[in-house]
């Protein structure tokens, strides 16, 4: 048999079926790189690309991150087009049936059937989709995910969004041999993670040389890399890296996004590594006291301003306060001392933020006055694993 399907005169039929969970479950990851607001009507859509024996690519490209994905298809006739992701995705979970099969005509015509259903929307041609980067390098090197997954997890609440030096738009990634470095920062808070962890090259052969690389991350990309990446300890990643653009091929889910070019901040010459006032606290009955200041600092009433925290060291006592002029909430937790009393306040959220990101049970917050920023660490130092959250504090009249 004749694998284009003949409907009529001079027409000529690219026809795929997918089983209907399948199509569905590779789609979800696929709409994180959908724009929805471009210009260009092609960065809306799902690229296929059906191929012999039965195998189906799906592209989608907002012109700043991407996702390639395969899944398997029966093909009976090979060739590439585009659809609206959105009226996709809408259609296929739609229809009832275990399989779908999509027909797209010389028209560009594109037919879902399913059992007794159907729907016919419009396609366009393959050649318009935007041009993606190289999605294999030379250079890069293999992770594990949930390593990646983890660091990234702790450090994004601290990128900067739409700040005018775009370097802070982003998460700075870091490997020198056996160490692998993320930092961020918007101007108000910044944060540090560093790891002991083993690095492949991408021949598969562990290796010290070739691992040595630096690049930014843009913060969409960022926060979607964060949904991508599995918490599996046996996963790798593979990170390819060109000089514009990063490919992260995620055990048959491929991730790219282009770079942020420019030099990241010296973010070591800003770290306070002289403060002579240290809390030691247990991190929960900090938050718990912080959440409670939440219903005051983050309560929205017409014509209010969002209020602050205020914390008041005094002796082996942490006095938590907020008042905004629907009330005020007051609250104590045990600390341990050294050094001079203080009274500082801070964005609550950002001390929230700030506090859930150190991973200890046991924190230790390092101060110099109330006008300087302070440092989050763990208690005990871990020479494999160091994290860092500072945090500039908010100027009070008081």
């Amino acid at each position: 048999r004749d694998r284009s399907v003949s409907r009529g005169l001079g027409d000529v039929y690219k026809r795929q079926t997918f089983n209907r969970q399948q199509i569905c479950n590779a789609v979800s990851p696929l709409m994180s790189a959908v724009s929805g607001k471009s210009t260009l009507t092609a960065a809306d859509g799902i690229l296929i690309e059906a191929k012999f024996p039965d195998i189906c690519t799906l592209t989608t490209f907002d012109l700043e991150k991407g996702i390639r994905l395969t899944v398997n298809a029966k093909v009976e006739e090979e060739g590439s087009y585009i659809i609206n992701a959105h009226k996709f995705n809408q259609t296929i979970r739609v229809m009832d049936g275990e399989e779908i099969a999509l027909t797209v005509d010389d028209k560009l015509c594109a037919t879902f059937e399913s059992g007794r259903s159907s729907h016919k929307t419009g396609s366009l041609k393959a050649q318009d989709f935007p041009e993606i980067p190289r999605l294999t390098s030379e250079k890069g090197f293999v992770v594990n995910q949930s390593v990646l997954k983890n660091m990234l997890s702790k450090v994004a609440y601290a990128m900067g969004i739409n700040d005018p030096r775009p370097m802070l738009n982003g998460c700075y990634i870091r490997t020198i041999k056996d160490t692998l470095s993320l930092v961020t920062c918007d101007t108000f808070k910044l944060a540090v993670c560093s790891c002991k962890t083993k690095f492949d090259s991408i021949e598969g052969e562990e290796s010290d040389k070739n691992t040595d690389f630096s690049f930014i991350v843009p913060v969409k990309s960022v926060n979607e890399l964060i949904k991508l990446l599995s918490d599996d300890e046996e996963k790798k990643a593979t990170v390819y890296m060109s000089h514009k653009n990063i490919v992260i091929d995620l055990d048959g889910i491929v991730f790219f996004s282009r770079l942020i070019t420019g030099d990241y901040l010296d973010y070591e010459r800003v770290i306070i590594k002289n403060h002579k006032i240290f809390v030691q606290t247990d991190k929960q009955r900090l938050l718990s006291a912080l959440e409670r200041a939440a219903l005051i600092t983050e309560e929205r009433i017409v014509g209010s301003v969002r209020s602050n925290v205020k914390l008041e060291i005094c002796k082996n006592i942490l006095k938590v306060s907020a008042v905004s002029s629907s009330g005020s909430i007051y609250d104590e937790v045990e600390i341990e001392h050294t050094g001079e009393d203080l009274s500082i306040s801070f964005n609550n959220r950002f001390l929230m933020d700030s506090v859930k990101a150190c991973s200890a049970e046991k924190i230790r917050i390092a101060l110099s006055s109330k006008f300087t920023s302070v440092n989050i660490e763990p208690a005990q130092k871990d020479e494999d694993n160091e994290e860092l959250f500072m945090l500039l504090p908010v100027r009070t009249k008081d």
